[in-house]
């Protein structure tokens, strides 16, 4: 979740955090009618292996321009302060969330968001709780993601310098420690998904994927080849194929630990997908469209602001948003509440911009600013 600045700045990048970030919400929305048409509809993975992946990339475009600007002790300190920064945002998730659990249940109000919000537990066992919800070892509904960025952050000073000598190494080692995630999680206690939604061992993965296509993206040289083309056949396929088991096979809700532990399934689907939208950036499509909808760049620039802020709006909606009607009505009022929590997410996002004071616009990036890539490896 941290954000290049200077010449490490990517419309891409902002423009597909933004718009993660605003589909996050919808899809903590339990009533979203448009949470049917997102990513996890029809594969097996989700928003959540682009935004630790985009986190992973961002980072290293961070790391990188201070190191080159101010040395490698900056560069280290930036994100040691970075984990700080993020423990506090996770710390007020978790407040706001509780804190809305508490409303909700005091004016008896949405009851299924009440549990999931956690405040029935936190309520009966308040000290004990809040010890465990400092320590890491619960996290209240949204929060759940920002404990293992807290762990990504602090690693970062190690990650990126290994991944700009080798990044083979960095990624050989990535997948050792995917593959034993389940067992170095019991070593923390780190098995329930109640506790631990995301498993840092196993998805880490995806963070170091982010760094290795920032600090190698794939070459221009690669790209050109008839490998890169049948790359493209394949993923097609691939993408493909996913979807048609996750809509006509496997219709019923997987188990949480294939989430919570980054299973092979989501790997393999994430990265088809993510060959598909290198292909798209490298054409400059996503750049045309990122150009013409500078609000959701906004929204990815300031991430971590429209993460904490998305918790409540979330709620807020889901809680408004009336659920009696069925049909045709039904999904009007549905739709209606995914566009007043999309232009909500919009609109918090202009409110912080404008008080930091940031003249930055969207379209200010250049055509040859660091394009995602697939592959951790310069290819060619």
């Amino acid at each position: 979740m941290e954000s290049g600045s200077g010449s490490a700045r990517s419309i891409e990048v902002d423009f597909f955090r933004g718009l993660v970030l605003i589909v996050i919400v919808l899809d903590h929305i339990p009533g979203s009618l448009l949470s049917h048409v997102m990513l996890h509809a029809y594969a097996f993975c989700d928003s959540a292996e682009v935004f630790v992946f985009l986190g992973g990339y961002a980072s290293a475009a961070a790391y990188t321009a201070v190191l080159n600007k101010r040395g490698m002790d900056a560069a280290r300190t930036r994100f040691f302060k970075r984990c700080w920064e993020i423990y506090r945002a996770y710390l007020l998730t978790a407040v706001l969330t509780l804190g809305s659990g508490a409303l909700l249940a005091r004016f008896h109000l949405n009851p299924p968001m009440i549990e999931m919000t956690g405040w029935p537990p936190f309520a009966s066992q308040p000290w004990r709780e809040a010890l465990d919800i400092l320590v890491l070892r619960r996290q209240p509904y949204l929060s759940s993601v920002l404990p293992m960025y807290v762990l990504f952050a602090l690693c970062v000073p190690l990650t990126v310098p290994l991944a700009r000598r080798s990044p083979v190494v960095a990624l050989l080692l990535s997948v050792v420690i995917w593959a034993a995630a389940r067992p170095f999680a019991l070593l923390f206690s780190i098995d329930d998904v109640r506790d631990w939604a995301f498993n840092p061992f196993a998805w880490q993965l995806m963070f170091v994927l982010g760094i290795v296509s920032r600090v190698h993206p794939v070459s221009e040289r690669f790209h050109g080849s008839n490998a890169a083309r049948w790359l493209t056949h394949v993923a097609v396929l691939a993408v493909l194929a996913f979807a048609v088991l996750k809509l006509f096979v496997l219709t019923q809700p997987l188990p949480g630990a294939l989430k919570q532990n980054l299973s092979v399934d989501r790997v393999i689907n994430f990265l088809a997908i993510l060959w598909l939208t290198t292909r798209l950036v490298r054409r400059g499509s996503v750049a045309w469209l990122a150009q013409r909808l500078p609000a959701v760049v906004r929204v990815g620039r300031t991430g971590l602001v429209c993460f904490v802020s998305g918790t409540l709006v979330s709620l807020i909606v889901d809680t408004a948003t009336p659920h009696a009607f069925h049909g045709i009505k039904g999904g009007l009022v549905a739709l209606a509440g995914d566009l007043v929590a999309i232009a909500a997410m919009l609109l918090i996002a202009r409110c912080w911009s404008d008080w930091r004071g940031d003249d930055s616009r969207p379209d200010d990036s250049r055509p040859n600013q660091p394009r995602p890539a697939v592959s951790g490896v310069k290819c060619g």
